[in-house]
């Protein structure tokens, strides 16, 4: 594509408002049909960042947005070099997906990237930003009042989790991994552009509790970045290996059981993304046709990470060897890397490096037909097998069984030590007593009291979890936590759920969701607002 226009971050940054842009974040949970073909460079006013003082713009280019940043062939199916050269004002600094940088007088920085990518993959961010460097290959970028949470939460992490990528897919080929903590009004969990990933700050939970959620985004370093799906109709190439990738490394790293606990909650999303829109639905499957004029953000939902996760999972149980599967994993990666490609292309290689099951028919097994998988909306017709992690379910469960109790056996609760339960473990548990609720009256309290590593936690699932509880339990006492949890952050994950529960809940829930709407709005990203106002029924709503 060449250079960006010089000049362009010079003249817009001095007083930008915010556009909208929409892109798929990491493991968000997707909606369908939500907005039309928005900007993609978006502006932030300083109060939608976190320092407040400047203000900050940022480019998404998925699926198709691209094609307003600059000139280019925007599909996934063609991919390029390209070096940029941008012009920032004093104060600000320019960051971008690019496998080299350079800072030039006059505030200029020069990129290149050297290795061909599709056009969805060039990112450019401005802001007042820093680094700081938490591992050989890997920094972290962020505002200067984030920067030293950004560093204590990721140092030296990064470099384990890119090392075991590397031992089961092959070579890291992209030279740095950076990551750029987004501003709190960026709406989504992270995108996954090379040597550079734009992350939620939500992920800075203080105590390294979500560092694993980073896991994803690495693994697309190899499936989506490296090989790409040709189309946006067949995105599961991208996200259903990109799922297997992340739950190999998350089981090397953390082991069988606490991976298979956080794909049971990938399995939940999925089961309950099929019973809102219905199994047929279209949508549903591996192989979607987008019709011309529909934008692909519109057709994503979680089939294509968590079905897509489920097909793969079945080419390995065709294998039956993991260690052969891994290494068929390599082979894919080296034969198709810095191309994109069709499901036909991938399921043929397949058969190729395996002919015994080749010859065996196993494209054509009755009920499990590959073209049944791609073609045919609906449940998988193969689910893993996550039992192992029932030995981190089966106590969450009793645990939330216990507090649910009309009479509490304050015996067996203290017998619990959930001290050592991590993130997912406890994402279970107040799932499930969140479906509980309302308790019997004085449980929430007693609980709130008897665990403050929950009702105080900094981490952003645990806090959405307790927030929502809170209100499913009318726990007045604590409305302030919701409050204070939606004044800092504006992810599109946590704050529309709060926002529906609120206004399904008492007068007073419904108060403090106007209240605090009327607060935080301006510190929001617009499609967030857009979204809140139609939960409020506020009038001038827009789609």
């Amino acid at each position: 594509p060449g250079d960006t226009q010089q000049g362009l971050i010079q003249k817009e940054t001095q007083a930008p408002s915010a556009e909208s842009t929409h892109g798929q974040g990491a493991r968000d949970t997707p909606h369908l049909g939500v907005c039309p073909f928005p900007p993609q460079v978006c502006w932030l006013a300083p109060e939608q960042t976190a320092g407040k003082q400047k203000p900050y713009m940022y480019t998404q280019g998925q699926a198709v947005l691209n094609r307003s940043f600059f000139p280019c062939f925007d599909t996934p199916s063609v991919k390029c070099t390209y070096s940029a050269t941008v012009q920032v004002p004093e104060g600000f600094t320019a960051v971008m997906s690019a496998t080299s940088s350079e800072k030039q007088k006059d505030n200029t920085f020069v990129f290149k990237m050297s290795q061909p990518i599709p056009s969805y993959l060039i990112a450019l961010a401005v802001g007042d930003i820093v680094s700081a460097d938490v591992g050989p290959r890997s920094r972290v970028w962020a505002e200067p009042c984030l920067i030293e949470a950004a560093k204590k939460e990721y140092d030296g992490v990064i470099e384990e989790f890119l090392a075991v990528g590397e031992k089961l897919f092959g070579p890291y080929v992209w030279g740095r991994y950076d990551i750029l903590f987004m501003p709190p009004s960026f709406p989504f969990g992270g995108m996954e552009n090379p040597c550079l990933t734009f992350v939620t700050p939500c992920l800075l939970a203080g105590d390294r509790s979500l560092a694993d959620v980073i896991i994803h985004e690495i693994s697309h370093s190899w499936f989506g970045n490296l090989v790409t799906n040709a189309s946006w109709g067949e995105f599961w190439l991208n996200e259903g290996f990109t799922m297997y990738a992340q739950r190999r490394i998350s089981t090397e790293v953390y082991g069988l059981a606490y991976t298979c606990l956080e794909a049971a909650t990938g399995r939940a999303l999925l089961r309950q993304h099929m019973d809102n829109t219905g199994e047929d639905h279209p949508l549903n499957k591996l192989r979607v046709v987008i019709e011309p004029g529909v934008n692909p953000d519109d057709t994503y939902n979680e089939t294509p990470y968590e079905k897509g996760y489920c097909f793969v999972s079945y080419l390995a149980h065709l294998v039956g060897d993991q260690s052969k599967f891994d290494a068929f994993l390599q082979a894919y990666v080296n034969q198709f890397k810095f191309q994109s490609i069709t499901a036909d292309d991938t399921l043929g290689f397949f058969l190729e490096y395996f002919p015994e099951l080749k010859e065996k028919g196993v494209d054509s097994i009755p009920g499990f037909e590959f073209d049944r998988w791609l073609n045919t909306p609906g449940w998988p017709p193969y689910l893993p097998d996550l039992s192992p992690g029932e030995q981190l379910m089966k106590p969450a469960d009793e645990l939330a069984q216990l507090w649910a109790a009309d009479s509490l056996n304050v015996e067996a609760i203290e017998a619990v030590d959930i001290t050592a339960w991590r993130t997912y473990q406890l994402v279970y548990f107040l799932d499930k007593v969140l479906e509980k609720s309302p308790l019997p009256e004085g449980n929430v309290e007693r609980l709130s009291k008897m665990y403050p590593k929950i009702s105080k936690a900094q981490n952003a699932e645990l806090r959405l979890r307790w927030c929502q509880i809170v209100l499913k339990n009318n726990l007045e006492a604590e409305y302030s936590k919701v409050k204070d949890f939606l004044h800092s952050q504006g992810k599109q994950k946590y704050t529309l759920p709060l926002y529906r529960a609120m206004w399904g809940g008492s007068e007073v829930a419904r108060a403090l969701a106007m209240e605090t709407f009327s607060a935080t709005a301006p510190q929001l990203h617009v499609n967030v607002q857009n979204y809140v106002k139609k939960i409020l029924g506020l009038e001038g709503a827009e789609d």
